[in-house]
């Protein structure tokens, strides 16, 4: 898979420049951050492409979304925003923060484990874990919604997705960086877990696999 590309940051106009549209100087840190996502590399199965990132919610921000691919099918797809805030933020208790937004689709049998909030959010905290990466202030919500087809539709199973929202501090290391690499690549290993892949490697191989995924039907 090409290395991630993509924009530095829509607090300024997106532009890869030095400086944001208000002529804000983009701090050196965060262009590390970046360049670190830009050149991971993740499974063949993810197709990774840079998004305008959010506004006002940090002063610097580079968003990427993804889709685990099958063939026709997208198995999971997702969006992973990287914030930064040179003057840190108490909530985050740094100046760093990851925020992403996961879903696939299941079997209906499968969504109706009551357990499946929690696996999935393990799923999160066990690929950070697996590749030994440390970060705090974790949080988020775990989201299962089902849809029954009617009329022109009735042909079509009932599906289930399954939505996660989380966002987590990444710990900052040399020159106040974060590995952001690798924070990327844990966040690939949940989406390949959420689209019921195999593990790839021991990084992977302590997470457990739900299995019976689907893609999504088309209408």
């Amino acid at each position: 898979m090409a290395p991630a590309q993509g924009q530095y940051s829509d607090h300024s106009d997106g532009t890869d420049s030095e400086e944001s549209a208000d002529g804000e100087t983009v701090p050196p840190a965060f262009r590390s951050a970046v360049d670190a996502l830009r050149s991971a590399r993740l499974r063949p199965e993810l197709e990774v492409e840079p998004t305008r990132p959010p506004k006002r919610l940090a002063p610097h921000a580079y968003a990427l979304e993804a889709a685990v691919v099958d063939g026709d099918d997208d198995l999971a797809d997702g969006r992973l925003v990287l914030l930064h805030d040179p003057s840190g933020h108490d909530a985050w208790q740094g100046t760093f923060r990851l925020v992403t937004l996961v879903r696939a689709e299941l079997e209906p049998e499968m969504a109706a484990d009551p357990l499946l909030p929690e696996v999935c959010w393990t799923w999160l905290t066990g690929a950070l874990d697996a590749r030994g990466l440390s970060y705090g202030e974790a949080g988020g919500t775990v989201t299962r919604a089902g849809s029954h087809y009617f009329g022109a539709l009735g042909a079509r199973r009932p599906a289930t997705q399954i939505e996660i929202r989380a966002s987590w501090t990444p710990r900052e290391g040399r020159g106040g960086v974060p590995d952001t690499a690798a924070h990327l690549s844990a966040w690939g290993d949940l989406l390949c877990q959420l689209a019921g892949l195999p593990p790839s490697g021991t990084a992977d191989a302590a997470v457990v696999t739900l299995p019976q995924r689907r893609g999504p039907q088309a209408p």
